[in-house]
């Protein structure tokens, strides 16, 4: 259980000491949702796009009808005698990019002889890329005057358009299935959620802002108005990356065979994040629950859905009933609130695709929305279980608060869906160098980033 949040402090030596109490809120975790109940790694990846597909038509078809009520509908078969006439296609976009990660390239007889493995890039856009549509049985060029470059492979869509002499695909227009509506809840209560990413304790950076963290949560530090602050947090997400933020194995490598020496200081170095980390949680968890999402680098699976940090590594605070391990993506109720987010691959694998742009991380968080998708870029260039009777990953309900992990810096804003209700975007930075956690108030959705150290 969670003890009460009973410090007290005065300004006024005459005065009464005010005394603080933290609430408790009913708590409900959908992370179950994406877990596939029977696990079969045999399955081809053509099913998950199959499955994304099937559902998203549906949706799609209903949109287009009523956005070009006067084009027709077809499947991709049926453009073969279809020339110079206004028709909508629906499925899911390929971008085929030159520098897109392939192990067959890297397993090429040009690598084999010369001993060199190419150098990661930071992102795969090049001028060279292009779109195609792809349905169950076919694949299609498209061109267009629309904006490409922040297309990626797997969002499915509805273009319309007519067929070139060429075979190709040129697109008037298009749209998305868009984001899925609400269900209503009763109404939020009063009090405040605090999103934390990127600790990166292994490498024990930023330990002083930690430590002021972690007294702000418990009330020791600050003025009456602060402790206040503090008390009304009723819940603590931290979304990945607590252990690690970097591959440490792959920078010293670059995938060579490591050496003993290498992985003996590696594991040394992954067991201290987690203690540091078990210490953390149990100091956190006598003032206030905790919501713990793995990510790209803590132990647990690489491929999403990424499975809760087992509890048996936690040996202070696994005790608690007040500490939630949850998957990575993630969707819950808090106070009444429904919140989804996840540890930032997503996001931080489509600005790979994307490449380098004014398009900020906030920007593809908003898309994602659109996409009715939380990890389109699954499974081609993020590793994720091979669905095959539904993809896991479609957004079945429109989010209160939705949130990205582990990002650059610090962003957020209100998107509205098309019955105008509100979503609190919101990236949350990496802790061990913006010494940021963000802070949301459930019942306004009021956003304030809480900075605990000076860089």
């Amino acid at each position: 259980m969670v003890k009460n949040y009973e410090n007290s402090i005065s300004d006024d030596l005459n005065s009464e000491p005010k005394i603080f109490k933290r609430k408790t809120v009913d708590y409900q975790d959908f992370g179950s949702k994406f877990l596939q109940k029977t696990k079969d790694y045999a399955k081809q990846f053509f099913h998950v796009y199959s499955s994304r597909l099937r559902e998203l038509r549906i949706i799609l078809e209903d949109k287009a009808s009523k956005k070009w009520p006067e084009a027709k509908i077809l499947k991709l078969p049926e453009l073969e005698n279809l020339e110079d006439e206004k028709c909508v296609i629906i499925g899911t976009l390929f971008k085929h990019q030159v520098w897109k990660p392939s192990i067959l390239r890297e397993l090429s007889d040009e690598i084999e002889d010369s001993g060199v493995i190419p150098e990661k890039r930071a992102n795969y856009a090049g001028e060279k890329d292009q779109l195609y549509l792809e349905d169950e049985m076919l694949r299609i060029k498209i061109a267009g005057d629309v904006d490409f470059s922040e297309a990626v492979t797997g969002v499915v869509c509805a273009l319309m358009g007519k067929t070139l002499e060429d075979g190709s695909f040129k697109i008037d227009d298009w749209t998305f299935p868009g984001c899925p509506p609400r269900q209503q809840l009763e109404a939020p209560v009063a009090g405040k959620l605090l999103l934390v990413s990127g600790l990166d304790l292994a490498n024990d950076t930023n330990s002083l802002a930690r430590d002021l963290l972690l007294e702000w949560i418990s009330g020791m530090a600050g003025s009456s108005e602060a402790q206040e602050e503090a008390a009304s947090v009723i819940n603590l997400v931290i979304a990945g990356n607590s252990v690690k933020t970097t591959d440490s194995e792959q920078q010293h490598s670059r995938g060579l065979i490591k050496s003993k020496a290498l992985e003996m200081a590696s594991t040394r170095e992954l067991s201290a994040g987690i203690n540091k980390l078990d210490k953390l949680l149990s100091q956190i968890l006598n003032h206030c629950s905790v919501t713990l999402m793995p990510g790209q680098y803590d132990p647990s699976n690489v491929m999403l859905p990424q499975k809760p940090i087992h509890r048996l590594l936690l040996r202070e605070s696994r005790g608690f009933e007040n500490l939630k391990g949850v998957n990575n993506p993630w969707s819950g109720v808090i106070g009444n609130r429904l919140i989804c987010g996840s540890s930032g691959q997503p996001i931080e694998d489509i600005i790979r695709v994307c490449g380098e742009s004014d398009r900020t991380a906030l920007h593809y968080l908003e898309k994602t929305l659109d996409w009715r998708h939380f990890c389109p870029t699954a499974p081609d260039t993020l590793p994720s279980y091979p669905f095959h009777d539904k993809d896991l990953f479609i957004m079945q309900q429109c989010p209160d608060i939705y949130f990205a992990g582990n990002t650059e810096k610090f962003e957020t804003k209100i998107w509205k869906n098309q019955d105008n209700e509100p979503v609190r975007l919101i990236c949350v930075p990496k802790f061990s160098t913006t010494s940021t956690a963000v802070l949301v108030d459930l019942k306004t959705l009021d956003v304030t980033p809480i900075s605990f150290g000076i860089n």
